[in-house]
Order: C-alpha cells, then structure tokens, then sequence
C-alpha cells in the first residue's frame, strides 16, 4: 500500500471545513479501490496516478470542490461525467458536501474502469494544440512592476502558466481592498522567485 504524501495532506488541512471532508472521503476511496496508488501535487492540486499514468484528481475552491478523471471521454459513464464537467472543473459537478457525491459503489466502479484503463495502456488521443494566449496585465500590477525590478524580472521570467495565476487572482478580486492586497503579496513573492502556488510546486 503507498504511502499518503505530505503535500496532500497540508493540502487537505488548509482547505475549508466543507471541503476537507470531502477530500478526506473521495482520498479514503481511492486508496480503497486502488492500494498501488501513487498521490502527487500537480497543477497545484491533488492527482492520483496508477502505473505511471493519471488516474483521478480532487481539488478544493472557496465554495467547492470538484472531482476528476483522466481518461473520463473513454469511460462507459463518459456523456454523464462530461455533463458533471460543464458544471464545475470535474466529472461529478460542483459539490458543496458529502451528499452531492455519488455512493461509495459508483465512485469505487469508477476508480476501477480509471485503472483498468491504464492497466491496458489505453491512451487518450491527441489534443490538437491551440495557440497561447496570455491574460493582460492589469494596470495597478503593471505599476508596482514598475516600481520592483527584481519582481518585474522574475515575473517575466516566469513560464506563461505561472503569469496567468496570478493575473487571474488579482482580477478576480472582488474589492479595490482585496485587489491591492493580492498585488502586494504578488510582489513579495516575485522578489523571492515564488509562483502563486509555490508550496505545492515543490
């Protein structure tokens, strides 16, 4: 049986009330259903991989959490996950609790499918690439860029995924208050070479 990772479990104790409860169960299931599971902190949140490969994932917001499986388009529940899908990132829509998950028999089902599906080294077709596209910057983080060479050059050195974390924090501040708040610890954490998620990057 593998061992929890530490970074998931920090993960867990600094989501919300709501939300470690339902991490703590769908973990407790998959370690179930899967013993040779392998956990690691991808994308900034919790994934499960099996025989080299993604298997599920978990990850917690400020009114939710959502449910994800890698290969969920090949499964035999795949137009009922992928209607979960449109609902919030993951396959089982936007769940507040406990509850709104499916049973226990369901999610175990398909944990399982997810795992025979890498034990038959099956393989989700090729993506066809888009162009990347960069968020703007917003005009009061362009100012205090300005004013921080050393945050500015970090910031621009940063890979087009880290800028956009936190382009996308700081726009979906919700006061001017908040906003500038998020700008400053942006620029604390430029001037140390930290991306938004630094913790669970390691």
């Amino acid at each position: 049986m593998s061992k929890p990772d530490k970074q998931i479990d920090r993960y867990i104790h600094e989501a919300a009330p709501f939300a470690q409860e339902i991490l703590i169960h769908f973990r407790a299931l998959v370690h179930k259903a899967c013993p040779e599971v392998q956990e690691k902190i991808k994308w900034s949140f919790p994934h499960f991989d099996y025989k080299g490969e993604m298997m599920c994932s978990m990850a917690a917001f400020k009114n939710h959490c959502a449910i994800g499986f890698w290969k969920a388009s090949l499964m035999k529940d795949a137009k009922k996950l992928k209607k979960g899908n449109e609902e919030a990132m993951g396959h089982y829509g936007k769940i507040t609790s406990v509850k709104d998950l499916p049973d226990n028999k369901t999610i175990i089902a398909n944990i399982k499918e997810a795992m025979k599906l890498n034990d038959d080294g099956i393989k989700l077709p090729p993506k066809k690439k888009a162009a990347a596209t960069e968020l703007p910057v917003p005009e009061n983080l362009s100012k205090a860029l300005s004013k921080n060479k050393i945050a500015l050059q970090k910031f621009e050195a940063f890979s087009p995924s880290h800028r956009k974390e936190y382009i996308m924090w700081i726009n979906e501040a919700k006061t001017k208050v908040t906003q500038q708040k998020r700008i400053a610890k942006t620029i604390e954490n430029l001037s140390e070479g930290k991306s938004l998620n630094w913790k669970y990057n390691k």
